[in-house]
């Protein structure tokens, strides 16, 4: 395991690289002490064989539950491990990916939860428009050819009526399912002046609401394709937003946002 110094806008991390890139894609799933949800999920990956298409690299907050030991990561073919010693939260973790996978020199990278509630079989159709010039695809289950199971009525109608008409009026484009964090981006995107993804302002949610919009704001080619989310249909809903101080941030976000307080200076 090889320690990462913090740099400008980028954590302290460590990197255990268990094979050298093999793809031009990389997939990266960012978790925090996700237990079997992510071990289910890197299962139905290895059974789709979505490493045959992308690199699999685990961002980890800094799991305590067993979730990241190494040799079950290798044998369900994960690539890479990061682990995120330094300040945020999802945030933190995405920048801290995007920064390794960048200087290794993908392409393009797709982003999943790790809670086994999207459809990680999917990830060849995200590759698929990166490589047709798109430089943000955005995942949706509620564009025709999507499944959303199960969805909890809160989370539906936050997401329909506030989530995505707010973010769709900051793109100056029509999107459906802003809070799915299933979606690409083309390191081209990623690596514009205009956009500085990589930047310490982004901590929690910031990154996706902001990645949300840049990229048709700056005239970049965008879409959505179909995908399945599906939520347990009993137990506790495996997500890190609490109800109301979790959606309460979510919502100034939002708004700061929409008023370009996020936007390189």
């Amino acid at each position: 395991m090889k320690f990462i110094e913090r740099k400008t806008g980028v954590p302290a991390y460590e990197c255990s690289e268990f094979e050298e890139k093999t793809k031009d894609y990389a997939v990266l799933i960012p978790i925090i002490n996700e237990g079997n949800r992510i071990i289910r999920e890197l299962e139905r990956a290895k059974k789709a064989k979505v490493y045959e298409h992308a690199d699999i690299v685990i961002c980890d907050g800094g799991s305590t539950d067993g979730c990241t030991e190494e040799e079950r990561l290798k044998s369900l073919f994960v690539n890479t491990l990061l682990v995120k010693r330094d300040q945020g939260k999802q945030g933190a973790q995405l920048r801290m990916g995007f920064s390794w996978a960048l200087e290794r020199g993908y392409k393009g990278i797709v982003t999943i939860d790790g809670n086994d509630k999207d459809s990680i079989e999917d990830v060849p159709h995200f590759i698929k428009k990166l490589k047709e010039g798109y430089d943000f695809v955005q995942g949706s289950r509620f564009v025709k050819g999507g499944k959303a199971i199960n969805t909890p009525l809160i989370r539906h109608v936050s997401v329909r009526l506030i989530h995505a008409p707010v973010i769709s009026l900051t793109a100056h484009h029509h999107f459906t399912d802003t809070t799915n964090a299933f979606r690409a981006y083309s390191s081209r995107y990623l690596t514009d002046e205009r956009v500085q993804p990589l930047r310490d302002i982004f901590m929690t949610y910031e990154l996706l609401a902001y990645l949300s919009v840049r990229a048709s704001q700056l005239g970049m080619k965008v879409c959505e394709i179909p995908v399945t989310r599906a939520y347990p249909k009993s137990g506790k809903t495996p997500t890190k937003i609490s109800f109301l101080k979790g959606n309460s941030e979510l919502m100034k976000i939002l708004l700061k946002n929409a008023s370009g307080a996020y936007d390189p200076k």
